[in-house]
């Protein structure tokens, strides 16, 4: 009398949902539970870290020293030849000057004569030109370029009109020492660290990164940085300065 076969009874269609129901539920809570652990697993083992800048000073003594100047002659227009002849005899002057001090000429750079014409209030006034020659000299004997650039009442005494611009001195082994400094500034940076992680009941472990900042020549005992470096040319004696920031991880 029934005449339904048993491949269409609706019980075994609500069977079999059932279970493809629960092999999707099954899968999702593996998954979930996967992504739980993996989560929980990350939080636990996440490092933390300690970023600290440190830095370092080391005094040294410049070795090479720049001095640059000038002579000159002002001369009315009508003059122009005898001040040629003027200046050629000057440069005799400043070049015998240095020949005194133990320079040949091929040391000393001297330019071409310049002239300039300087403004004159008065239209009627007679013209005037300005004659001048550079000199720059450089050694690494610092202390005699000095002492030439603190004398040059000798020319004038001579009637050289001479003028210093510039008397600059320079250490020539700062990329070396630069290098030398860097391990010296991360010490100090992981000492920094370590007072800090101390007080948080903390250890400071390895590092991770460290980033290097620009070097600061300064004066000695100043404190007059730059975000661009700073060099300072006027002492002889100066303090290299270099610095650190460094990241390291604390547990």
């Amino acid at each position: 009398m029934n005449n339904l076969s048993q491949e269409n009874y609706p019980g075994k269609h609500r069977g079999n949902r059932l279970i493809i129901f629960g092999v999707i539920l099954g899968v999702c809570l593996i998954i979930a539970a996967g992504i739980s652990s993996f989560t929980f697993y990350t939080v636990r083992t996440k490092t933390e870290t300690l970023m600290v800048t440190g830095s370092v000073k080391k005094q040294v003594t410049s070795d090479l020293a720049k001095w640059r100047g000038s002579f000159q002659r002002n001369i009315a227009q009508e003059d122009l030849k005898s001040g040629y002849a003027q200046m050629k005899q000057d440069q005799e002057k400043v070049l015998q000057y240095f020949k005194d001090y133990g320079y040949d000429a091929g040391e000393v750079l001297i330019s071409p004569v310049f002239m300039e014409a300087p403004f004159q209030y008065d239209p009627n006034a007679p013209k005037e030109y300005i004659l001048r020659q550079n000199v720059e000299i450089q050694d690494r004997d610092v202390q005699k370029i000095t002492a030439m650039a603190n004398n040059t009442q000798v020319l004038i005494d001579q009637d050289v009109i001479f003028q210093t611009y510039t008397l600059e001195y320079y250490y020539t082994k700062l990329p070396d020492l630069r290098i030398a400094l860097l391990k010296d500034a991360v010490a100090d940076a992981k000492m920094r660290a370590q007072k800090i992680a101390e007080s948080t009941g903390l250890e400071v472990g390895s590092i991770k990164s460290a980033n290097v900042g620009v070097v600061q020549v300064l004066q000695v005992n100043s404190y007059d940085i730059s975000d661009y470096g700073a060099y300072d040319t006027s002492t002889i004696e100066k303090e290299v300065m270099v610095t650190v920031t460094a990241i390291f991880n604390i547990k």
